[in-house]
């Protein structure tokens, strides 16, 4: 699992150790590159200060060479007469040739040295001075000079790995309010000035997701509550019923009392689909849309609730209202949806106002298609209709009007919301302005594209 401390301080540690060792290379030859600058000078400063009474009987000194040492014969000394006689030789050996005036370098005897002649008028001098020393010199001028930026690099590291750990408390502090909460609340993370700026966007997206579970877990609450109320009553009931056929012994005599128990069957039967219904709909992630033919799927819901209707007398229709095939045999009315949520929608629609609509009555179903090419579905019916002041809670879960005598779940116009929510729809519900009834609408559904309409027409 990666870790952003263990990312931010390997980057750190690995930046300020290559930038030291970049710093330490640069300094380092830049102070050999001085210190040999010094030793020139050295070199020079010794060749002109040279008396010019030293005696040609010193050229024959027998001390010993220490090239790796700091005494004096660190300078070789060679003087040579205007005949070009050596005159002066500040050591028994090594002799070096004479070379030309400047600053040489030269390989002898193993050695490398450095070499600096001057002629004046009376003689030629030249003094030389072997790498060894100079190296040995100039690396210990140098690494003078790196001692406080070694001191520095573990202090930097000490800070950085403070700074790190101070930046990312917050963090920790979030996790450990986090991991102390009860698995029941969902209250928002309380923030304050010691929350940088950064973690703020995500303490705000886990309010707001804190805040979604929590109206999610309140509807669940609410939903399992309603859910109970509903299946109490029916299932009373019909205990009763079963009670009162066991006592008075008409089971298999009186036909009012099956009818009854039949009755409280089918309502429970009918709670529990539409309670499934409503729980895969809620449980349903966003589904990709398909094209689908919104004329095939009223047709088809109509078919099915043809017979529900003329039980009850009541004339259902569907009148399309515009073109419904194109010159080239495709069909117009196709849509972006789910072709099983939207028929449950129609489904509910017609059922519910099948229900509540009286005998001798009609049901209406229009597909229209508006100016801006989106498609509508109306469900109009001759029944009662509802109260204005009732009309906004109509689509929620297990409401029912309060002049409402037919028997139902209040859960048809719930579901046909969700579904149309999930379809990008709008759902609304008006009393007729022309008589009794309610009309129930579906608007905006989004028509498919040309090429998927041909595609799917095909």
């Amino acid at each position: 699992m990666r870790s952003i401390r263990r990312w931010l301080l390997g980057w750190l540690i690995f930046g300020l150790a290559a930038a030291c060792l970049i710093a330490g290379y640069g300094i380092f030859h830049s102070a050999r590159h001085e210190a040999g600058e010094l030793f020139d000078y050295e070199l020079r400063t010794v060749a002109l200060s040279l008396p010019g009474n030293i005696a040609t009987t010193r050229g024959a000194e027998q001390r010993e060479h220490d090239f790796k040492g700091l005494a004096d014969d660190r300078i070789a000394i060679d003087i040579w007469s205007p005949a070009g006689t050596l005159i002066y030789h500040s050591a028994k050996e090594p002799a070096l040739p004479r070379l030309s005036e400047g600053f040489r370098t030269i390989e002898h005897d193993e050695y490398r040295w450095r070499v600096f002649g001057v002629q004046q008028p009376d003689r030629y001098i030249q003094v030389a001075q072997p790498y060894s020393v100079r190296d040995d010199l100039a690396a210990r001028l140098a690494l003078r000079t790196l001692w406080p930026l070694a001191l520095l690099v573990p202090v930097t590291i000490a800070l950085v790995l403070f700074i790190v750990a101070r930046g990312l408390a917050p963090i920790g502090s979030l996790s450990g309010a986090l991991a102390n909460r009860s698995i029941d609340s969902l209250d928002p993370m309380i923030i304050d000035e010691r929350v940088p700026v950064e973690i703020r966007p995500l303490v705000d997206a886990l309010n707001d997701l804190l805040e979604r579970l929590n109206v999610a877990s309140r509807a669940q609450r609410t939903f399992v509550a309603d859910a109970a109320h509903e299946l109490r009553t029916p299932l009373t009931a019909l205990k009763l019923q079963l009670q009162a056929a066991k006592r008075d012994a008409l089971a298999s005599t009186d036909t009012r009392v099956i009818e009854r128990l039949e009755g409280r069957v089918n309502r429970i039967i009918h709670l529990a689909q539409q309670l499934l219904s409503m729980a895969r709909e809620d449980a349903r992630h966003e589904k990709s849309m398909i094209p689908v033919s919104l004329r095939r799927i009223a047709e088809q819901s109509v078919s099915d609730l043809s017979l529900l209707a003329e039980a009850k007398q009541i004339d259902l229709g569907l009148d399309l209202r515009g073109p419904v095939v194109s010159a080239e045999g495709n069909d117009t009315c196709t849509v972006l949806g789910d072709e099983q949520a939207l028929g449950i929608l129609l489904n509910n629609l017609i059922d519910n106002a099948i229900r509540y609509t009286p005998a001798g009555g009609r049901v209406d179903v229009v597909l229209m298609r508006g100016a801006s090419g989106d498609f509508s579905l109306e469900v109009a019916d001759t029944g009662p209709g509802i109260p204005d002041d009732e009309l906004k809670r109509v689509f929620d879960r297990f409401y029912r009007g309060s002049s409402v005598k037919e028997q139902g779940s209040g859960l048809g116009l719930a579901i046909a919301s969700s579904i149309a929510v999930r379809h990008r729809a709008v759902l609304t519900a008006s009393n007729r302005a022309d008589g009794p009834g309610l009309i129930v609408t579906l608007s905006r559904l989004p028509a498919a594209p040309a090429w998927q309409a041909s595609a799917s027409g095909s």
